[in-house]
């Protein structure tokens, strides 16, 4: 049998620490709109190429 307090007795009363890194990409993160403009930009690319492949 495991003791329901045995993780909890030698911690102090206020155990919660400040989160160091905050998770979500809300606006804190300003890279996320560029990674999407990277994306398309990327396939854009990609279907150029290919419609010129296809047309020669």
């Amino acid at each position: 049998m495991t003791d329901p307090d045995f993780y909890s007795r030698d911690r102090p009363e206020d155990s919660d620490l400040p989160e160091d890194r905050p998770r979500g990409g809300g606006p804190e993160n300003p890279r996320k709109g560029h990674r999407t403009i990277l994306i398309l930009a990327a396939v854009l690319i990609i279907v150029i190429i290919i419609g010129t492949i296809l047309i020669f």
